[in-house]
């Protein structure tokens, strides 16, 4: 495997930024301001509202837990002037308690809202084991407090609601919002309760196998560790009996795992092993991607609006533009919205702030979202299917559908990167990999907890680059690329039908921007990581997603390199040769929305 250093120094490393993960997502003002004391906002002075603590114990994932909650009630509310409710959860390794979830209750009960907020299954208060959003555990959970606004469940000291707006008996009108782990489950709930009425999912995932091991040629064939963003949360998660103690024995698995389902650690310890055997394999992805929205999205019918983020290596733009999909297939109400931030940073001023909504253009749309679809106001306008953050300009770009695929480029023999088949030279070109990383693009948990990170690099001879001509006028990317490669690896075709896919060969490809001066910039820090299927055929490689705009003078470069530092590598020196000629060469394609690249 392709490592700088050992993996128990890594993940010592890992260990001691854990606790700082606790609150991954930053949706809101800092904690600490008095829950009950009403904020102005941009609608002009907001009314008071009161919180409630309560407990529910609930059966969920055949054990029983208790869910700890926070129930907000607007001024007002009553039987005779009931109000829809938004449900609330956290981020991982977060809880109700933490600044960017308490804001969602405060901000929705500000507005009008019935707001139940609650830490999710073993984090915070809440018992039972962290299940990564499993429709039949957290998703029920999460059923059972849609019980209480529906009335027909009281919480452990007996509370009970008969101020929640109603579509029919037992039918709460209530939507849930929250990021990340707090908006996987939103999807998980939906798929097992249609009484959802509306959601808003941030910077989550559609497939976890697909997140955690990504291969951008073939989801069928076990992609590359994403081992830094996995260990994180994985020692997060772990740690959660001593981050926040507790003596409830359903927090604790008695099977060898200290907090997580067994079969959850089996999947992390798999891929940490640098062993990818067929059989077992097959199980724990199989176990990954059943507990994700890819598995159940068919099941879910709620309206809903995505929002994902254009700087965010842990569930890139790829995994939103799929649930996204699969939702409008099925012709669910969806909407699809691209902001500048996610878990890797990147906020820009006048971003979503849901301390104060109305404050940015995303979080205008979740409150027309809301009011449409939880007010039943026909009025509130819900905006167009497709918006993304304009990097460079500010604001948002929209269009009624994803822009497609619209320029092809051709990879020459020489090194560059030509607009037409009869430019390409003919040559052939060959990197190594080491049996240490030689390439970065970033450390993964650097923005998260805001260490510095060194700027991305590739060490020569490892990797291959294809360059554009200058370009003439301004070009803006707005989509996923795409490129089709063939390679020659002798050392991968004598071992890669061993049945470990761990034999496989392994390269990265990502797209940089060149300026004038020779600097480059690897626009998000986004890589595409490959295990190629079948190295004696060419393969298809989906890049993430990204959104960028390549000035005049800029130039293109599409580089495969041989390893990263923030994923597992190849086993064993695996070099690679690229050929080159007019009637046979590598492509690029780009979804342009402005400009050619000449």
């Amino acid at each position: 495997m392709s490592r700088a250093v050992p993996r128990s120094r890594k993940l010592l490393a890992l260990a001691t930024g854990a606790a700082a993960l606790a609150a991954p997502l930053a949706l809101a003002a800092p904690a600490g301001a008095a829950p009950t004391a009403p904020a102005p906002t941009g609608a002009g002075e907001a009314a008071a509202y009161t919180v409630t603590p309560l407990k529910f114990t609930v059966r969920a994932g055949g054990r029983s837990c208790a869910v700890d909650a926070d129930l907000y009630r607007p001024a007002g509310v009553d039987a005779d002037h009931p109000a829809p409710a938004v449900l609330a959860t956290n981020g991982f390794g977060g809880s109700k308690d933490d600044g960017s979830t308490d804001a969602i209750g405060r901000a929705f009960a500000e507005r009008g809202y019935v707001g139940l907020v609650y830490s999710g299954l073993g984090f915070g208060k809440s018992g039972c084991l962290i299940s990564l959003d499993d429709p039949e555990t957290d998703g029920r959970a999460a059923s059972r407090l849609v019980d209480f606004l529906a009335g027909t469940l009281a919480a452990d000291d007996g509370t009970r609601t008969d101020f929640v707006a109603r579509d029919g008996a037992g039918d709460p009108r209530v939507g849930m919002i929250g990021g990340s782990y707090g908006g996987a489950v939103q999807l998980a709930t939906a798929s097992v309760d249609r009484r959802l009425d509306a959601l808003v999912p941030l910077i989550t995932w559609n497939d976890l196998a697909y997140s955690l091991a990504p291969n951008a040629a073939d989801r069928a064939t076990p992609g590359v560790f994403k081992w830094q963003w996995a260990n994180g949360f994985y020692l997060m998660g772990e740690g959660q009996p001593l981050l926040v103690p507790s003596l409830d024995p359903s927090r604790i698995n008695a099977l060898g795992c200290l907090h997580f389902t067994t079969d959850a650690c089996e999947t992390v310890r798999l891929l940490n092993s640098g062993r990818l055997p067929g059989a077992a394999t097959a199980k724990t992805l199989a176990y990954a991607r059943g507990v994700s929205p890819v598995s159940y999205l068919d099941r879910v019918a709620a309206p809903t609006l995505i929002v994902q983020g254009q700087a965010d290596t842990l569930f890139n733009l790829n995994e939103a533009r799929d649930t996204y999909d699969r939702l409008r297939e099925r012709g669910v109400d969806t909407r699809m919205i691209w902001q500048s931030w996610g878990h890797s940073g990147g906020r820009k001023p006048g971003e979503l702030d849901l301390a104060n909504p109305e404050g940015s253009y995303v979080g205008q749309r979740i409150l027309a979202w809301f009011d449409r679809h939880l007010r039943k106001d026909a009025t509130a306008d819900t905006g167009p299917a497709f918006a993304w953050y304009r990097e460079g300009e500010g604001g948002y770009g929209t269009a009624d559908e994803v822009p497609a695929l619209s320029q092809e480029l051709y990879l020459s023999g020489n090194g560059k990167l030509v607009d037409d088949r009869a430019k390409v030279a003919r040559g052939s070109r060959t990197y190594s990999n080491w049996l240490i990383s030689t390439s970065h693009s970033e450390s993964s948990l650097a923005g998260t907890i805001g260490l510095p990170d060194p700027r991305p690099y590739d060490t020569p001879g490892t990797y291959l680059g294809w360059t554009s001509a200058p370009l003439t006028a301004p070009v803006d990317l707005v989509g996923a690329p795409r490129a089709t490669l063939e390679v020659v690896s002798p050392a991968t075709e004598r071992v890669q039908g061993s049945g470990d896919a761990a034999d496989k060969l392994v390269l990265f490809a990502k797209l940089y921007d060149v300026a004038p001066d020779g600097t480059k910039t690897l626009v998000n820090r986004l890589v595409a990581p490959v295990r190629v299927p079948d190295a004696t055929r060419p393969f298809t490689v989906e890049l993430p997603g990204i959104v960028h705009r390549y000035e005049t003078g800029h130039r293109l470069e599409f580089v495969i390199a041989a390893s990263d530092t923030a994923y597992s590598g190849n086993r064993g020196v695996k070099p690679v040769t690229v050929v080159s000629a007019p009637e046979s060469t590598g492509t690029l394609s780009l979804p342009l929305v402005r400009g050619r690249v000449g």
